[in-house]
């Protein structure tokens, strides 16, 4: 029966899962310089996702610099199946006097990348890849970069990487060591870019449908906890 629950689960989540929008998080700690959220498995999402969790997210700032902390708990007599991913957005132009595209995202290393394409009509990966990146660690900002949906990375060296102005220099820096994919995206004339960190991907069009072998997917023994992190380090020059 699990298995055939778990085959369900993937049509049956709205697009990047249920955490997103769920109106029963709730803020379990504050503090002056903190911010911890929750969410608890309840019965209607027991219908969906068959696993009961705790799910807790944090903000910490410290001087420039904020950590955003996942942990997920298996409170489950069973092994539980889960990912997640941050979806940070950053305004770009920052100055009045610069354009989208006077910005680039500069990588820790240089890279030599493809993105993963996606299919727009049902939301998959596909097996079609594109060159992004050719031994070398800099992608420049258009509005066009995105007209194809997010830009897909796995297998990075980097573990940092950094939005720049040409003008102005470093902007921020989202470190996310505890992370093994990066996408990369806006709405095509969005003033903005998303750095975000991922633990997992969208299924592939030739899924089997099952949770447990799905690219990316963890799995947590019971009554165990998983914790990842990411930071966005605010440059010293803007913080005037």
């Amino acid at each position: 029966m699990d298995h055939i629950i778990l085959k369900e689960i993937i049509t049956n989540f709205q697009k990047h899962g249920f955490v997103r929008h769920n109106n029963k998080i709730e803020l379990n700690n504050k503090t002056s310089n903190s911010l911890v959220f929750k969410l608890v498995y309840n019965e209607e999402l027991l219908k969906i996702y068959p696993f009961k969790f705790e799910f807790y997210i944090s903000y910490l700032l410290i001087n420039n610099r904020i950590k955003v902390t996942h942990i997920i708990k298996n409170a489950d007599n069973k092994p539980m199946y889960f990912s997640v991913g941050g979806h940070p957005a950053f305004k770009c132009p920052v100055f009045k006097d610069e354009s989208y595209e006077d910005y680039s995202l500069m990588f820790e290393h240089k890279e030599t990348l493809k993105t993963y394409l996606i299919n727009l009509k049902n939301g998959l990966m596909t097996n079609t890849t594109k060159t992004v990146l050719n031994h070398s660690n800099r992608i420049a900002l258009t509005h066009g970069l995105f007209s194809k949906a997010a830009l897909v990375f796995k297998n990075l060296k980097s573990k940092r990487v950094t939005l720049k102005s040409k003008h102005h220099g470093n902007i921020l820096t989202v470190s996310f060591h505890d992370f093994p994919y990066l996408g990369i995206w806006a709405k095509p004339e969005g003033d903005y870019v998303c750095i975000e960190p991922w633990l997992g991907i969208a299924d592939s069009e030739t899924t089997n449908q099952d949770f447990k072998t799905k690219e990316g997917i963890i799995s947590l023994a019971p009554n165990t906890s998983f914790e990842a992190s990411y930071t966005i380090e605010i440059s010293d020059s803007l913080l005037v």
